[in-house]
């Protein structure tokens, strides 16, 4: 934007300028012509009362030495004689045709003669005779003092050019230290910095940029409430869940020491810590969200996977697990992928039969993680759909925010998610992750 203002100035300015200039330049050339030709008729005028008192040779030769144009040899007198003939005093310089042509116009006049021009004026004698005053102008008398003039004119115009830009820059820099300081709350906000402001109290900062300072302050304060209230929500909800948790619990006590009833009971345990853990989550959400936390998706997935395994068990379900022993590194929380994972798992449990196996397949690269899970249930009836948030899979108990979990986790770290079916027929659901060391060293666009 500066170099914009800049450009735009030096553009105005400069035709400005000229506009005015080269008019102004020609009539200094036009000045000085006449100026020259101003100069030359007033020698002339020296010699008119000479010719009018006498026409004796010796007083006109007195005359003409008395002038400063006859001292100098650019001054003469021509004396008609018999015919077409002329006689002159001082050096002559005008043929005798321009001088017959001179004196049927009747007023002086200038004509072109060797090295530069001549004012001829014509001097009225006893007689009725004319008698004619030659006063020599050189060429180099009509450029004298304009190129000092142009010189001059072009100075003032890169003066005015100058201060042009100088005002123009002042002016954008105004501007572009307001816009940048726009662009770095912006910036702040979008990394997740809920405490990012734009200043709207600099007095150099137009009008129209403090006005959009302050709305974008007032949207990041709706957004730091609206998130908080989110929070807030998520936290309430978890702690509604911890009342028929209670009762599950009990419940899972009355069961006897069965190893079905010690696995209900661990489940149970693990539900409860999850919850807590959910409620924790919710409530210190946002206190540093600038801090970006990792994990090892392999370490998770095993996790995740040892969880699940006792009720694939239950129902008997085969399950395999791949690729989970190199170790890497994604910019997500490890909470987080694991709520993934387990809105995909949680899927495969609850919208296929009992008994149909699924496997859980890890490739990492120092670039990327993909984590596909597969199944042999019935599959999607439309892919495409079964990502759009609160679409569901139709299935009983469906909320259709499972993928939907998974996608945000994967679009956080600039991944997806991506559903197909599998080669047994059933669902395929891939969540791509890339890793801290895709994140951080990617330029920026």
């Amino acid at each position: 934007m500066r170099r914009a203002l800049i450009g735009v100035a030096l553009a105005v300015t400069s035709m400005v300028a000229l506009a005015f200039l080269v008019p102004l330049g020609l009539l200094v050339q036009a000045t000085a012509d006449k100026g020259v030709h101003a100069a030359a008729e007033r020698q002339a005028a020296e010699l008119v009362p000479a010719l009018a008192i006498t026409t004796d040779r010796a007083a006109l030769e007195k005359a003409l030495a008395s002038t400063r144009a006859g001292t100098d040899g650019t001054a003469a007198v021509r004396l008609p004689l018999a015919g077409d003939d002329w006689t002159s005093i001082g050096p002559a310089r005008a043929a005798p045709a321009q001088l017959s042509e001179a004196i049927r116009a009747g007023r002086s006049s200038v004509v072109a003669v060797a090295e530069g021009s001549v004012l001829l004026q014509p001097v009225a004698m006893e007689g009725g005779r004319v008698a004619m005053i030659e006063v020599f102008i050189p060429g180099s008398a009509f450029g004298r003092g304009v190129v000092t003039a142009w010189l001059i004119l072009g100075g003032v115009a890169v003066t005015l050019v100058l201060l042009s830009v100088l005002v123009a820059d002042r002016l954008g820099s105004r501007i572009v230290r307001t816009t940048r300081g726009l662009a770095a709350a912006a910036r702040d906000l979008g990394t997740g910095d809920l405490d990012a402001r734009a200043p709207v109290r600099d007095p150099e900062a137009p009008p129209e940029l403090r006005e959009a300072a302050a709305a974008f302050n007032g949207m990041a304060e709706k957004i730091q409430r609206l998130l908080a209230a989110e929070r807030e929500l998520a936290a309430d909800l978890s702690h509604r869940l911890r009342t028929p948790l209670t009762a599950l619990r009990l419940n899972t006590a009355g069961l006897g020491d069965t190893d079905a009833a010690e696995r209900t009971r661990h489940a149970v345990e693990q539900l409860e810590r999850e919850v807590d853990q959910i409620i924790r989550a919710a409530r210190s959400r946002g206190a540093d969200q600038t801090v970006v936390l990792g994990c090892d998706p392999a370490e998770v997935v095993r996790e995740r996977a040892g969880f699940w395994s006792a009720l694939a068990e239950d129902q008997g379900r085969n399950w395999r697990l791949y690729g989970v022993r190199r170790a890497s590194l994604v910019p997500v929380s490890r909470n987080e992928l694991a709520l993934a994972l387990d809105a995909v798992l949680g899927n495969v449990f609850r919208h296929t039969a009992e008994g149909a196996g699924f496997t859980i397949d890890v490739r990492s690269t120092d670039q990327a993680v993909r984590i596909r899970v597969s199944d042999e249930g019935s599959g999607f009836d439309d892919p495409t759909a079964a990502l759009d948030r609160g679409t569901g899979s139709g299935g009983a108990g469906s909320t259709g925010l499972g993928l939907d979990i998974a996608r945000r986790v994967a679009e956080s770290t600039g991944g997806e998610v991506t559903v197909a079916r599998s080669r047994s027929g059933g669902a395929e659901v891939t969540i791509h992750l890339r890793t801290m060391l895709s994140v951080f060293s990617a330029p920026e666009p």
